[in-house]
């Protein structure tokens, strides 16, 4: 297989800090930061004072919405403006993508076909397809989604096909075996040389 393969794409040393940072960068990138909580300012309620301050034999309190009480605001509560973008610049992302593919090429799980044609749109036909294959792998790498296989493929669990000009490093290195098109190398070549 590395005889067909470029060397400055599918023959570089694996380098796992880097791809480390890129695959926690790439997935920081995808978090929505929606999440929010209420401060003792924001929490309905707990304009009077509980009891007063002195006599009752108990702890002063000013508010019933202290973080302190039950359904009380959080001390330090989140808010929905936090940026969890990391930055990763263009080099550090090709070099983690080439050692990703380089690692999968090694230990041998990149399996090169010529084409992926079906017939017709039926799960059947892809499944069928699917067990013609030498080894079964959980990604299928393309240069183009043909509508019959978008649809074929859609209720198929454990495999996902994507294109070889949207791949992710996530996707790539969660992966533990890959059947890709030539059109999807050729495509992957030209994106990371």
């Amino acid at each position: 297989m590395s005889a067909v393969l470029k060397s400055d794409v599918f023959d570089v040393p694996f380098n796992e800090d880097l791809v480390s940072q890129v695959v926690v960068a790439y997935r920081a990138g995808g978090r929505q930061g929606t999440k929010a909580q209420k401060t003792r300012s924001e929490v309905r309620g707990g304009g009077k004072k509980p009891w007063k301050q002195k006599g009752g034999g108990r702890a002063r309190h000013g508010t019933r919405r202290s973080p302190l009480w039950r359904s009380g605001g959080v001390t330090f509560a989140a808010r929905t403006n936090r940026n969890y973008r990391q930055s990763v610049n263009q080099k550090m992302y090709v070099g983690a993508m080439r050692s990703i593919v380089s690692e999968l090429d090694r230990r041998g799980y990149i399996q090169l076909i010529d084409s992926v044609k079906l017939d017709d749109h039926k799960t059947k036909t892809f499944v069928a397809w699917y067990a013609e294959q030498k080894e079964p792998a959980s990604l299928l790498l393309v240069a183009e989604m043909d509508e019959n296989l978008a649809l074929a493929i859609r209720n198929v669990k454990g495999v996902s096909v994507v294109l070889a000009s949207h791949v992710d490093p996530y996707t790539l290195a969660c992966t533990d075996s890959v059947i890709m098109t030539k059109a999807a190398l050729k495509q992957l070549e030209e994106r990371f040389a």
